[in-house]
């Protein structure tokens, strides 16, 4: 009886190392699979044309994201005490002094002002109407290249849709070609690359150039509120008793 006892715990014993021995040759394996990474640049070779289309475009993105982010930098970098200086220059009688101010600024803000002070004598209705003028200008000038930031949020998934479509298609083309009933999963391999990688890059673009898209936006309506802000010191100031 002890004995048969003892056999048995042994052969437990062996099992369980068997066990053992074999899930940890599981997690082995996984592991290893998990460590080796993917080769991102051939894996976008699949993509086709479609990834190059795509690249351009995120590239296109890129530039102008970041030229919009020099270009709003230059219009909010202002003297605080810019408004005050001109203030105390038309009081004085000394408009050139302000003109000159004007220009040496080089802002959206600045532009205005300089377009107020030469519409100096005029009714006051003229002069904000040519200050809310210049003001439309230099906002069309800041928002240069958003219609096409916006096309590429909007193009790009689309475009990567399109190569998902176009890889699924040339997949069951290809099982249809197979003759014999047999399809080798290496033969329908690119055109599911092509269907996963299309996608994934038009969402990357499509996304990046989204986020770009609206922080370009909220900044550029900050620099708007500024302009509003200096229009309305502009005319309260030429409503200032001398």
């Amino acid at each position: 009886m002890i004995q048969g006892t003892l056999t048995n715990e042994a052969v437990d014993a062996v099992y369980s190392n068997e066990v053992g021995s074999a899930a940890a040759d599981s997690i082995n394996t996984v592991a290893e699979a998990t460590q080796q990474s993917i080769n991102w640049f051939d894996m976008a070779q699949y993509g086709g044309w479609i990834m190059v289309i795509l690249a351009i475009m995120l590239a296109g993105a890129c530039y102008i994201f970041f030229a919009r982010i020099a270009v709003l930098k230059r219009a909010t970098r202002e003297d605080k005490q810019f408004m005050a200086h001109i203030r105390d220059f038309i009081h004085e009688g000394k408009i050139d002094s302000a003109l000159n101010l004007c220009k040496k600024t080089d802002t959206p803000s600045a532009h205005m002002i300089q377009t107020g002070i030469t519409r100096i004598g005029r009714p006051m209705q003229d002069v904000q109407v040519a200050v809310e003028n210049v003001g439309n200008l230099e906002v069309g000038r800041l928002e240069k290249g958003l219609v096409i930031m916006a096309t590429i949020a909007a193009g790009a998934p689309m475009l990567g849709f399109l190569g998902t479509v176009l890889g699924m298609v040339q997949t069951f083309y290809n099982m249809a070609e197979t003759s014999g009933g047999v399809i080798e999963i290496s033969a329908l391999s690119q055109g599911m690359y092509q269907a996963m990688v299309t996608t994934i890059g038009g969402l990357i673009v499509g996304i990046l150039a989204m986020f770009a898209y609206n922080y370009l936006v909220a900044r550029i309506d900050r620099v708007v509120r500024l302009l509003e802000s200096r229009t309305m010191e502009f005319m309260d100031l030429l409503n200032e008793p001398a």
